[in-house]
């Protein structure tokens, strides 16, 4: 188990990510698995590993249109005996001096070692004339070629994307085993929040971090129930605090800072939570905070939006890829390029929102107001990640950049 950091120690966020990954990796809880119709599995984490049923392709098939031939009888012109479709099986041998018409995917006959496409030849009734060289194998997939019988398709721990369904509905599988969905509690603190259906205040604002990060629980694998905004008062906050705690993940937002009324923090200590670390080198989400209620992930992250869906994409995310039965969490960064000069204070590692061009090259950061910008959020593509040590970039200089979940 990682040990828990001295409280004020700031970490970077890499160095805070590894100790969230560590602890999640190192709780002894198993997955819970269900079965699923394949049509329902995208996007679900394998349990158990899935295997090929037979070699694949189960014989030797064609990768053009085009002849079948000997590759020993080119160049020449040849007989057609006939041809074969996709679908269709071809049992005789293909003699010398004979080529057989073949479409894409359709059986190479034993005795061909080679497919013509069709542009390459000249066909002249029964006869086609071919005035070129083959290599042996040319354009024929052998059968094994792509997996073999028992090789595995997808391993336990994988999650399912499009390429998957395909290779499990190849392989025959109507239902598939997954791990069952994660249970995240989301709760929102503050006494100027009210629900969607109220005209707010001018000094009060609508519920948007629940539902924003219940959407991305959703999204990465969970599922998210939304609870009562707590009020700023021990009382009001502790017994949803302890609701929380029932679900298999609790994700607080708003109160992790050192103010007078942030109470989150001593209040779930109270309640057992042991505190991995409380505050992480990152603008926005200094005051982000992990620990651990039994075997149970539990964050505390900042009440404004970007600060949530940023530290959410940071920590919590990789809590809840494990928990659902993933393996390998990953942070997916790319590299793009300034259009303009920027700056920033070096100290902290910086999340600011931009816009990436569509061919994935040009970087330009979008003017915020902070971290409660949600419009700017909604314009935003990606993350720039300005690294702690380091202050300006010119001009198509490159820079780190996180995708917006």
């Amino acid at each position: 188990m990682t040990k828990p950091v001295e409280q004020r120690q700031a970490l970077l966020f890499e160095q805070a990510r590894a100790i969230v990954i560590d602890s999640v990796r190192s709780l002894s809880r198993p997955v819970a698995p269900e079965t699923v119709s394949l049509a329902a599995a995208h996007g679900r984490v394998l349990v158990q590993p899935v295997h090929a049923d037979r070699d694949y392709p189960a014989l030797r098939r064609s990768l053009r249109d085009g002849f079948a031939v000997r590759s020993t009888d080119l160049p020449g012109v040849l007989r057609i005996r006939g041809e074969v479709r996709a679908g269709e099986q071809e049992q005789t041998p293909l003699s010398s001096g004979e080529a057989l018409e073949i479409m894409t995917g359709a059986p190479v006959p034993e005795g061909a070692d080679a497919v013509i496409m069709i542009e390459h030849v000249s066909r002249a009734g029964a006869q086609v004339s071919i005035d070129r060289a083959a290599e042996p194998g040319q354009f024929i997939n052998e059968r094994g070629a792509e997996s073999q019988a028992g090789a595995v398709l997808a391993r336990a721990g994988t999650r399912l994307d499009a390429s998957h369904i395909a290779a499990l509905a190849m392989a025959g599988h109507a239902s598939v085993e997954v791990a069952a969905r994660p249970s995240v509690a989301v709760l929102a603190t503050g006494d100027e929040i009210v629900d969607l259906n109220q005209a707010p205040a001018p000094h009060q604002i609508r519920n948007s971090n629940s539902y924003m990060l219940a959407a991305l629980v959703n999204a990465s694998g969970g599922n998210a129930t939304i609870l009562p905004v707590a009020r700023d008062t021990p009382d009001a906050l502790r017994p949803l605090l302890q609701q929380g705690l029932r679900h298999d993940m609790l994700i607080v937002t708003g109160g992790v800072s050192a103010g007078k009324y942030d109470l989150v923090k001593p209040s779930l200590r109270e309640l057992g939570v042991e505190f991995r670390f409380e505050r992480v080198r990152v603008q926005p989400g200094q005051p982000t905070a992990f620990g651990l209620f039994e075997d149970k992930p539990v964050f505390g992250l900042p009440g404004n939006p970007g600060s949530s869906l940023i530290t959410y994409q940071l920590f919590a995310r990789p809590a809840l890829e494990l928990l659902a039965g993933e393996t390998e969490p990953i942070l997916a960064l790319l590299s793009a390029r300034f259009e303009a000069p920027f700056r920033h204070k070096p100290g902290l590692t910086r999340f600011l929102p931009a816009r990436l061009s569509a061919d994935g090259q040009h970087l330009r950061h979008l003017p915020w107001q902070g971290s409660s910008d949600v419009p700017a959020l909604a314009q935003a593509n990606v993350f720039l990640v300005a690294d702690h040590d380091r202050e300006a970039w010119e001009l198509g200089d490159s820079i780190r950049v996180m995708l917006k979940p």
